[in-house]
């Protein structure tokens, strides 16, 4: 099936006719922005088919705010070499005709015969809804529903059936189903669908269980009481062990232990004590040893100090002798500082001279400058001022122009559409004769145009009333009066008498304003800021001079000569200020120097004063009486300290032993072992003692039970109920292997059938994803997405469980394959997309494109987008809607 031409009138936002004629066999790429008709489109070709034309529901199809339309929707298409014409329009005018190669069908025929070709059905009343759509709602998708895939399958399930050869709904409902249906009751009737039991074996295996349970506790029981008994005996043995009171050896034990624990103590104190002692003697003895070595320091600082004194001595002596040199270089530095200061103050005289002189010159070229651009400006504004008066008078609005230029345009149209639909009166009169055409009188040969009712009287005769044309031709009248009118007004508001009269204004108006620019652009170049801003400046650089002359007058005598040029100037500054700077460094040099040597001779004189002071108090301290006596004195105390020292480490090492050998660590640990023992031993046989109770109580309440006999009877009912149990599970496993079985032959009889379906799915799927399938279930619906991942490995995925883009993507390729399918069966195809494929990122989208224009080489598809960049490379010239609508 291919769709020729389409037209549409009166339907949502088109109020007049769109005809879209031409439409390629493959791909027609429709583009626009939001709200241009894209949708518009589609939904008109919905209606052609979809809609009844008799339909009372149809009134969201008519224009917005217009509620008198009747929409109309024109289709021609081909299909198996002939020709359909399709006609219908809506509501006021309700008609419908379908002409096929010659052969008319009007009203609910022609409806009938279209639904009976594409594969869909009309609704019993009201608007059609999409279980009516058939394979139109399964090839065409609305905007935003490519993903939506299920529903539509569905409606369309029949026809795709039928074009597999064979209904899957037979294979479904013949007798291999109800023998699956009466297995899958009985297997319900034991297992659930996950395999879990349920019913009669649900109840058996629960009481197995329960009395495997009780069985268990039985056995439990018993051997517990065996156990008891066995542990009575035990227990009366060791409470005869008890009676000798084992535990009160160790508690003596443990005492013993306690006070040679307390002896060890009394000699860790003595021996804390003595080092406390021995470490007081080292402090004595360390402070005896470093006084005397103070005394030995001082006799070695006493000669480093007299060193020192002669040393500083002799740099202070160095010194002084070197002040004359110094003072002599630091005058002589002052006065060629001076010197160079006054040359360089001169010469910047003279070249603030020069300088001024200079200024005064360039200013008095500027100023005769100026004065000579000041007056061309005042000439050429008193000439811009004349051409804006004489625009002014001639302006006439661009606007208002235009819009006179296209009533005249619209004048014309309509004069040539009155000629066409105008009444003509030819006429070819004998000789002498003549007729009476209202007040005209005519003869001969020629032809009248009438567009208003006239009177044609015949002499002799009679008279003839010639109304021309009808409603059209009144309206054209009416029409060109109007527009007419129109012109007579703008013409009156423009102040001329026709159009040529207002474009020669214009046409003036234009050369005045180019004239005024160049004016503009003149005086703009003579006076940037205004002529008053220029005048300023006059004003200014006079005001300039004055002052320049007032103060070069004021500048002492030059010392270069009016011949020297300004670089003999620039050369004396430079030098004098090398000079300067020569003097300036000389003189910072001097300076630095003189505050170092007066920096180095205070400090020199202070090292001297300290050096003598520092000689002199050592002198003293070293020869003063007390410090030979002190010193006999450090000597004895330091012996006396030494002896006691050796005493003392001998005590604590004799103390240490003794501690050593008697382990107070293992004393410690042999108390806690003891005393824990001693409770462990007493606290067992008060526990064994009250278990002994507890045991002959429970001994004699289990042996009044009859276990044994219980487990007996337990035991019997158990083995009856596990074979009630096996008995029912090997019925489940038998079901649960038929209905595996059958369904198994049944899904491989579905397979076959839909492996044409399959073919053309895996067709489209390998330029997506190479080496991926997509599985189908007994529906045609897309199941099971299997494909490499990014790893390597391999990924299944449920349809539903893909991305909104993947299923987007995938219900495209499945429509395809659904197309192919039908075409093949002789079924006609059309495919429309409104903008599908939008949450495809642009990785997914180029492999898409290939998909659709490979589809393309077999079916004719209608694909509309409001994203024209995303389809540039998909190989067919974009038609743009705002183009279409202009050239409607």
């Amino acid at each position: 099936m291919r769709l020729q031409r389409l037209r549409i009138e009166q339907f949502r936002q088109f109020h007049g006719p769109i005809e879209i004629d031409g439409l390629e066999p493959g791909i027609n790429l429709f583009t626009g922005p939001n709200e241009s008709g894209k949708s518009t489109l589609v939904r008109a070709i919905r209606a052609a088919f979809f809609e009844r034309h008799r339909s009372s529901s149809a009134e969201e199809l008519q224009p917005w705010g217009d509620s008198s339309a009747s929409p109309a929707v024109e289709l021609d298409f081909d299909w198996q070499g002939q020709r359909w014409q399709l006609r219908k329009r809506f509501l006021k005018q309700k008609r419908c005709d379908l002409l096929v190669d010659g052969q008319a069908f009007n009203g609910d025929d022609a409806e009938e015969r279209l639904a009976e070709l594409l594969g869909y059905q009309f609704p019993s009343r009201g608007a059609s809804k999409a279980e009516h759509w058939g394979i139109p709602g399964l090839l065409w998708i609305e905007q935003g529903t490519g993903q939506d895939l299920h529903a539509a399958v569905g409606h369309a399930g029949k026809h795709l059936q039928s074009a597999l050869g064979t209904s899957l709904g037979e294979v479904a409902s013949s007798s291999g189903d109800a023998l699956i249906a009466q297995v899958e009751r009985e297997r319900a009737a034991l297992l659930t669908a996950t395999g879990r039991p349920t019913g009669a074996l649900a109840r058996v295996s629960q009481q197995c269980e329960e009395q495997q349970m009780r069985l268990s506790e039985l056995d439990t029981s018993i051997d517990t009481y065996r156990q008891q008994v066995d542990r009575l005996g035990g227990l009366r043995l060791q409470q005869q062990e008890d009676a000798t009171r084992p535990w009160e050896a160790y508690r003596q034990q443990g005492r013993q232990a306690e006070a040679q624990l307390t002896e060890v103590a009394r000699w860790q104190h003595e021996q804390q004590r003595a080092e406390q002692e021995l470490q007081s003697g080292l402090a004595s003895q360390q402070l005896c040893h470093d006084q005397l070595q103070a005394f030995e320091r001082q006799q070695h600082e006493l000669a480093e100090r007299a060193k020192d004194r002669q040393d500083q001595a002799a740099r202070l002596a160095e010194l002084q002798a070197r002040q004359s040199a110094i003072q002599t270089r630091l005058e002589q530095a002052r006065l060629h500082y001076q010197q160079s200061r006054e040359s360089l103050q001169q010469a910047r005289h003279d070249a603030q001279r020069a300088g001024i002189q200079a200024e005064l010159t360039q200013l008095e070229q500027t100023l005769k400058d100026n004065e000579a651009r000041l007056q061309q400006a005042r000439a050429q504004q008193t000439d811009l001022l004349q051409r804006r008066g004489q625009w002014q008078a001639l302006h006439i609005d661009e606007a208002s122009l235009r819009q006179l230029q296209k009533l005249h345009q619209d004048l014309s149209d309509l004069r040539v559409a009155e000629q066409a639909v105008a009444t003509r009166l030819q006429f070819d009169l004998q000789a002498g004769q003549s007729l009476q055409l209202g007040h005209e009188t005519i003869r001969g040969q020629g032809e009248r145009r009438l567009l208003q009712p006239i009177e044609l009287r015949i002499a002799g005769i009679g008279l003839m009333r010639i109304q021309p044309g009808g409603e059209d031709v009144a309206s054209l009248v009416r029409r060109q009066q109007a527009v007419q009118d129109r012109i007579n007004t703008l013409q009156t508001h423009l102040q001329v008498q026709n159009l040529s009269e207002a474009e020669a204004r214009a046409e003036q108006c234009r050369r005045l304003q180019q004239a005024i620019e160049q004016d503009e652009l003149q005086l703009r170049h003579l006076a940037p800021n205004g002529i008053d801003a220029l005048e300023g400046q006059l004003t200014l650089a006079r005001q300039r001079r004055q002052a320049l002359s007032t103060q070069l007058a004021a500048l002492p005598p030059a010392t270069v000569n009016q011949t020297d040029s300004d670089t003999g100037i620039h050369t004396s500054l430079t030098a004098a200020q090398t000079l300067l700077d020569n003097a300036t460094d000389q003189l910072r040099a001097a300076e630095q120097a003189e505050a170092r040597y007066q920096k180095d001779l205070g400090l020199a004189e202070q090292a001297s004063r300290i050096a003598q002071a520092e000689w002199q108090r050592l002198q003293n301290d070293i020869i003063a009486p007390e410090r030979q006596q002190r010193t006999q004195q450090l000597q004895t105390q330091l012996l006396e300290l030494r002896a006691t020292e050796s005493a003392l480490r001998k005590d604590m090492n004799s103390l240490q032993q003794q501690i050593e050998a008697a382990r107070p660590d293992i004393l410690r640990q042999d108390i806690q072992r003891l005393g824990r023992t001693a409770e462990a031993l007493e606290h067992a046989a008060r526990e064994r003692e009250r278990e002994l109770t507890r045991l002959q109580s429970s001994l004699e309440a289990l042996g009044a039970q009859g276990l044994e006999e219980k487990r007996a009877e337990l035991a019997q009912e158990l083995q009856f109920s596990h074979r009630r149990r096996d008995e029912l599970a090997r019925r489940a496993a038998a079901l649960d292997l038929l209905l595996l079985t059958l369904k198994d032959k049944r899904q491989a009889l579905t397979r076959r059938l839909q492996a044409p379906l399959q073919h053309h799915l895996h067709h489209y799927l390998q330029l997506l994803f190479p080496q991926a399938s997509l599985d189908i279930d007994e529906n045609l619906m897309p199941a099971q997405l299997v494909r490499t991942g990014a790893g390597g490995h391999e990924e299944r995925g449920e349809f539903q469980a893909l991305s909104f883009g993947a299923r987007e993507q995938m219900g495209l390729i499945s429509r395809l394959a659904y197309a192919d399918l039908l075409q093949a069966a002789g079924r006609p195809t059309l495919i429309i997309l409104d903008d599908a494929l939008v949450h495809s990122d642009p990785e997914r989208l180029a492999p898409m494109k290939r998909i659709l224009f490979d589809a393309a080489q077999r079916h004719q598809i209608l694909l509309f987008t409001c994203h024209p960049a995303n389809w540039r490379d998909l190989g067919a010239p974009p038609r743009d809607m705002q183009a279409i609508k202009t050239g409607a």
